[in-house]
């Protein structure tokens, strides 16, 4: 028999709450193997099942509820350092805080089986002020459901599954090798295509203070908020004359951006990367005066440059915005907002 089904055989346990736990820690090491080969091995009758499968439950939830508390406490500090350590620093937490938005807590569920989101998860949610029991139960049933899922693979491809590891341990170091080299041809693939991407959104930015003195100026331009719809909910202090759109809503709205005056873009994302890929997108489309703000909306209040309140509610697919000193009333046309710069009567 393969060492390492023997040595699952008499560690079993240890070796998925171990294996589980580390993956959803957010270190690179994929539990998935292990789980593919308790089921296997569950299909023989050389462990139980309901153990193994309570061991990665258990070590997924674990991990889970510490980076949980850790985005309660530590907020955007703990978002941020797993920006940095992700192979796709500039889209992460936007890209989870997406999942948020269009599923809300079932995301948990859903972000379980995406690479680069579950670690996510835990510490968003904590941050958004989710209730810590809310959380263990939805993240109990993605951890059981995640598990489960891989266990059940591996019953059910249990003979395919061992002729495969045996084929491994007879290669060797050959078949370490093999996997070593995908997986830095993968990581290259993802820093040279980020390296790529941060190159061509080298256009012309413009910085908080030159807004700023456009602003004084009276100017009109246009300022797009995109931060996604979960960020504005916690933080609804937006660019004075900004409104907030996501990615694609800026695509349903395209016929309505003018191409005659600048389209100032800001998010608070690393790098402006999802103002710049708009900007691209606008681009594209034949809009040619389009700017991202340098900083963002960090950069901005830092500043301490003048922002106003809005909410943002959603009626069908409109986008309807309502400011400070604006009343709350909804419009009675069915038509969208046109838009406007901070200038216009």
């Amino acid at each position: 028999m393969n060492e390492n089904l023997q040595f699952l055989i008499n560690h079993g346990t240890a070796v998925l709450f171990v294996s589980v736990f580390v993956e959803q820690m957010g270190v690179p090491l994929p539990a998935m193997p292990w789980l593919l080969a308790a089921g296997a091995l569950a299909a023989s009758s050389k462990i139980n099942w309901a153990t193994a499968l309570g061991a990665a439950t258990v070590g997924s939830l674990l991990a889970d509820m510490i980076w949980f508390y850790l985005g309660r406490y530590r907020g955007q500090r703990v978002l941020n350092l797993l920006c940095r350590i992700s192979l796709e620093p500039d889209s992460c937490v936007r890209r989870t805080e997406n999942l948020f938005t269009r599923y809300g807590m079932r995301g948990v569920v859903v972000a379980k089986f995406v690479p680069g989101l579950s670690t996510l998860v835990p510490p968003l949610a904590g941050n958004a002020g989710y209730s810590a029991p809310r959380f263990m139960f939805f993240d109990g049933l993605s951890s059981l459901l995640y598990a489960g899922c891989f266990i059940l693979a591996g019953v059910l491809f249990s003979q395919q599954l061992e002729q495969v590891m045996n084929a491994l341990a007879g290669l060797g170091r050959s078949a370490l090798c093999v996997v070593a080299g995908l997986a830095a041809l993968y990581i290259g693939y993802k820093y040279l295509r980020r390296r790529q991407l941060l190159s061509e959104l080298r256009m012309a930015r413009i910085t908080v203070d030159e807004l700023h003195q456009k602003q004084e100026a009276g100017e009109n331009f246009i300022i797009l908020d995109l931060r996604s719809k979960l960020e504005v909910e916690r933080n609804p202090l937006v660019i004075r004359g900004a409104r907030h759109m996501t990615m694609d809503e800026v695509q349903h709205h395209l016929p309505e951006i003018p191409r005659d005056r600048d389209i100032i873009l800001y998010c608070s994302c690393p790098n402006e990367v999802t103002s710049a890929r708009v900007a691209l997108q606008l681009r594209r489309k034949g809009i040619s005066r389009v700017r991202p703000l340098l900083g963002g909306i960090d950069a901005w209040r830092d500043r301490n440059y003048p922002v106003e309140l809005q909410v943002i509610e959603v009626a069908s697919t409109e986008l309807l915005v309502v400011q400070s000193g604006t009343p709350s009333a909804k419009p009675t046309s069915r038509n969208p907002e046109k838009l406007t710069g901070p200038g216009a009567g």
